[in-house]
């Protein structure tokens, strides 16, 4: 069956679908249901395959993305994107990387189904406008005007600089460093004075249920959980360095912004259900 165009472009379309989902779990349902669909598809009737597989698993995305988003207004505290163990092999293509990071995916959930849909299909996969078009159910000129918007949105909100992998496993190897210790000055100075943190324990887990802002407060956050039983670990997360940890056994996943040589925002996922895919890394690709 690995003749098959659905298995040859499998990457590609858990990549469109989780980029427009921020869940891996919901990715792989929205392929299931595509693969259904593809398997009562006339082939010869299809002239671009790929170009009709993404078409298919978009439509699933968006009807998936209009379900969730009833269900993520009751969700419990903030929401994360669902973390990726990923090989360092995904950083090598520096725009698939920032589009599957924690920090970009955070950006797109303020866009609305369809603005996300063409946002990605546009300004990540590089669709032409007649095929998002078609695969949104909107004209091409509707199409244009709605990925200028979504562009200016995400514009507006995404980190300002991009930093080297050098800087990032640095800064981030002191972050993880002063955690471990839970000395809350090391702490404070390696994040900058206005920094975030969100925190998404989904109910299941104990987490901040609204944003922490300031180093100092940040610090003493979470210094109080690292004065448990503490162990962390340096991973590629969502095509970047990014820290694996425990507290009192109970693992958690740490994805960080630098800017300028400290983090300005940390993103902890501690809700278990989103913390299944860090043991083998997610199959990526544009």
């Amino acid at each position: 069956m690995t003749g098959d165009p659905f298995v040859a472009h499998r990457s590609l379309l858990f990549t469109v679908a989780y980029e427009m989902l921020g869940s891996a779990a919901d990715a792989e349902d929205v392929l299931q249901e595509s693969w259904l669909r593809w398997a009562g598809v006339d082939r010869t009737k299809v002239r671009d395959q790929r170009a009709y597989l993404i078409r298919v698993v978009t439509r699933q995305a968006l009807n998936r993305l209009r379900t969730l988003a009833r269900s993520r207004e009751d969700y419990v505290g903030e929401w994360l994107p669902e973390p990726l163990l990923t090989s360092p092999d995904v950083a090598e293509d520096v725009e698939l990387a920032e589009s599957v990071s924690i920090a970009m995916l955070t950006v797109l959930e303020t866009l609305g189904p369809t603005e996300r849909a063409v946002f990605v299909l546009r300004e990540v996969f590089e669709v032409p406008y007649e095929e998002i078009a078609e695969a949104t159910g909107k004209s091409a000129a509707a199409v244009r005007q709605i990925a200028r918007r979504a562009r200016e949105h995400v514009a507006a909100r995404r980190p300002r600089m991009r930093v080297s992998r050098a800087e990032q496993q640095a800064v981030t190897e002191r972050f993880l460093a002063a955690l471990r210790t839970g000395r809350l000055q090391e702490l404070m100075e390696v994040m900058a004075p206005d920094v975030v943190l969100i925190a998404d324990g989904g109910g299941f887990a104990a987490a901040a249920l609204a944003p922490v802002h300031g180093a100092e407060l940040v610090a003493r956050v979470l210094s109080s959980a690292s004065q448990r039983a503490f162990a962390s670990t340096t991973v590629w997360l969502n095509g970047a360095p990014a820290g694996r940890i425990e507290v009192g056994g109970e693992p958690a996943a740490v994805s960080l912004v630098v800017e300028d040589g400290r983090v300005t925002r940390v993103y902890l996922v501690r809700n278990p259900r989103k913390l299944t895919r860090l043991d083998e890394p997610a199959d990526l690709a544009r």
